[in-house]
């Protein structure tokens, strides 16, 4: 079990990639985009490094080099289009999950969700899949606060919370969380599960990689049972 670190009593996630795994209807959804723009498709896996900043940097990443702003700029709305459609066809919780929750919950430990998914289906997917569990906020991209890895929203869902950032372990899956957590003075912790890897995640700033979502409550302190 991952040992206990001083002082944590709250956690913020992240969303894709941490709790949910997103990335088929992620990928279908700008596949179809692509195709209606007449553009290449690529890979569900080539997906696991698009994503992470957002929707717009998502279309930037799937179409071709030196394409333009505004192409960009459809091809974000045309996905979101598809998307809207098929946000829950393939997506699950990540196997682990559920047990780090309850765990987490029977031990009174306080958390949130912050993603750079477009807060309306940051708070659909999190009805859908994780309502069984208290998140006190469930926050994801708006135009007003900038995206991950900027601190802004992690300090702001802290404050809103009314716990200090230094008592937050952050859990994510990608360079960007890290970042994030780490700027913020909360406790950078990485999710081996997720679509990025142990390189990525420690030269971002994690100070721990975890395995799977039964490992993050011993940062707490707490044990549960791990799944095989």
């Amino acid at each position: 079990m991952t040992g206990p670190i001083k002082n944590l009593t709250a956690a913020l996630f992240d969303l894709d990639g941490t709790l949910l795994d997103t990335l088929e209807d992620i990928a279908v959804s700008m596949n179809t985009a692509l195709a209606q723009y007449g553009y290449p498709q690529h890979p569900i896996k080539r997906y696991r490094h698009f994503v992470g900043a957002g929707l717009v940097d998502l279309a930037r990443r799937a179409l071709p080099p030196d394409t333009g702003a505004e192409t960009a700029a459809r091809l974000a709305d045309a996905m979101r289009a598809e998307y809207s459609h098929r946000w829950a066809h393939a997506t699950r919780p990540y196997a682990g999950v559920a047990a780090m929750l309850d765990g987490l919950s029977g031990a009174g430990v306080r958390f949130s969700v912050l993603s750079n998914k477009p807060d309306n289906f940051t708070v659909m997917l999190c009805d859908r899949f994780l309502s069984d569990w208290n998140f006190e906020i469930v926050r994801g991209a708006v135009e007003s606060v900038p995206k991950k890895p900027d601190p802004s929203a992690a300090l702001m869902i802290a404050r809103d919370m009314g716990i200090d950032p230094a008592c937050f372990a952050s859990l994510g899956d990608t360079g960007s969380d890290m970042t994030m957590a780490k700027t913020a003075g909360m406790y950078p912790a990485g999710a081996l599960w997720g679509f990025r890897d142990a390189d990525e995640l420690s030269a971002a700033g994690a100070l721990i990689l975890l395995e799977r979502p039964e490992d993050f409550p011993g940062l707490f302190g707490i044990k549960i049972r791990v799944s095989e």
